[in-house]
């Protein structure tokens, strides 16, 4: 596996040298862009606004544009040597114990590696010291480009890496709360329900998105149908819903 990333974890006089490495791969279905009305392909050319013409992926770079338009180019040497700390350096900021982050700014994990036999012994220490205390380390890191705030963390006896989203880049939900209130027979229905429900393997579920749509194809390839799959109803009656529902959990656990 190839590192995205080396440097070193740094808390108090420990430096540790760790090396990045993806944690997952999402299994995209890619669909092609085509034009409706004949189903040919489209293309997304790269044009040059100052000369007027198409350029080739290798002439590409990047810059960063100005309030008045105007774009500075920045190389990837210029990127290399800006005065960012975070670049190799994984800043530990303090720990704190991992139910206190709210999950939804969980971004993306990356395993981290020991970047040489002296690592070793230090990332030990550090895998076995957050395991012990269920503390996670609050820490901040540059990877491919930018600056996130990140969690250290303890799985399986190696360390992986959090990267988390700031604050500023949560949505506000506005009004999507609802404000009905619900009575405690409904909630003890509800609780019932849960009980009986079974539990959920998470690492036996499968992506069925994929398969539903290979399905589909070959039906509009020859000239098929398929079979809708049914809508569900609202209940009308909720406490009649939920009486319902454990019923049938019940007998299903039963059968």
């Amino acid at each position: 596996m190839r590192a995205l990333w080396s440097g070193v974890i740094q808390f108090g006089q420990v430096v540790l040298p760790v090396k990045l490495f993806p944690a997952t791969e999402e299994h995209k279905v890619r669909l092609r862009e085509i034009h409706a009305a004949d189903g040919g392909r489209v293309q997304h050319r790269r044009f040059c606004e100052a000369e007027d013409r198409e350029i080739g992926y290798e002439e590409v770079g990047r810059g960063w544009e100005l309030p008045d338009g105007q774009l500075v180019p920045l190389t990837d040497q210029d990127l290399e040597h800006f005065p960012l700390a975070t670049r190799h350096v994984v800043e530990m900021l303090g720990f704190v114990p991992g139910q206190d982050i709210d999950p939804i700014l969980y971004s993306r994990p990356h395993y981290v590696g020991p970047g040489g036999p002296s690592a070793d012994r230090p990332y030990a220490l550090l895998v076995e010291a957050l395991a012990r205390t269920g503390q996670v380390g609050v820490c901040k890191v540059a990877v491919r480009s930018r600056e996130r705030i990140a969690l250290l963390r303890p799985r399986h006896g190696m360390l992986i890496l959090q990267t988390l989203l700031w604050q500023d880049e949560l949505r506000d939900p506005g009004d999507l709360a609802p404000s009905a209130p619900v009575t405690e027979g409904e909630l003890e229905l509800a609780e019932a329900l849960m009980r009986e429900l079974p539990g959920v393997e998470v690492g036996q579920l499968q992506d069925e998105y994929r398969r539903a749509l290979e399905e589909l194809v070959a039906a509009k390839v020859s000239g098929g149908q398929l079979a809708a799959p049914p809508e569900p109803v609202p209940a009308v009656d909720l406490m009649a819903a939920l009486e319902e529902s454990v019923r049938a959990a019940r007998a299903h656990q039963g059968g």
